[in-house]
């Protein structure tokens, strides 16, 4: 059976992907930092016909991120699909603040990069050399519209996303047509509860997404607006 591995697994779109590849025979490995919540999700998944399993890590703790992709693979035999989109919501990251440009220093945009690009690159690594002997492999990152269209409000955010969008884009360019690798911005506040100025869109709007650029392979990115 494919597996797909999904770093920052959480109950929107971590749980939409999930499903949109469970349900068409691909294993699953959720990787976030809480077991509890992790557990939760794989009895969703169960209770649709989708083999699930946990890895915790914390996406900042490179060790141990790597080594949890490493426990993934060993249990489902590789990891075909790498989808990257850890979500602030807990652990330290959630406490920074955001900046304007004219009000951010270095160290305001440090944290995003860590949480952002270096877990990326983390997850990458741990993946990659095997799908490079494979010869096959996808690689899909999920960021904030920001990346493309920065918001002055994000002024310590957009630089990180825009480092992981170039990194991605580039890293595109260099695997060529044997290993997708593609960034996916989200312009729209997912579920509800968003501020009423800001779109919003369901996360099972958006996953098919994933899914098309995984078996298209013709795209680097794709922007999901309404």
């Amino acid at each position: 059976m494919p597996s797909i591995a999904i770093v920052g697994a959480g109950p929107g779109m971590g749980l939409a992907i999930a499903r949109t590849f469970g349900s068409r025979g691909y294993d699953v490995a959720l990787i976030a930092r809480n077991r509890a919540k992790l557990d939760d999700l794989v009895g969703r998944l169960a209770a649709e016909g989708i083999t699930a399993a946990a890895f915790p890590a914390d996406v900042l703790d490179h060790d141990a991120l790597t080594q949890a992709l490493k426990d993934a693979a060993t249990r489902f035999g590789g990891i075909d699909v790498l989808e990257h989109s850890p979500s602030p919501g807990n652990g330290s990251i959630s406490s920074m603040t955001l900046t304007s440009p004219s009000q951010t220093s270095p160290s305001d945009v440090q944290g995003w990069i860590d949480f952002l690009l270096y877990s990326a690159i983390t997850a990458t690594q741990a993946v990659l050399p095997a799908m490079c002997e494979a010869g096959a492999g996808t690689l899909l990152f999920t960021n904030g519209a920001g990346s493309v269209d920065p918001i002055p409000m994000l002024g310590n955010v957009n630089p990180a996303q825009a480092a992981l969008r170039n990194w991605v884009l580039n890293l595109h360019k260099e695997l060529g047509t044997g290993i997708q690798a593609a960034h996916v911005a989200i312009g729209v506040w997912i579920g509800a509860g968003g501020p009423p100025e800001i779109p919003t869109a369901e996360a099972e709007e958006i996953a098919p997404l994933y899914w098309d650029l995984h078996t298209q392979r013709d795209e680097a990115e794709r922007v999901f607006t309404v």
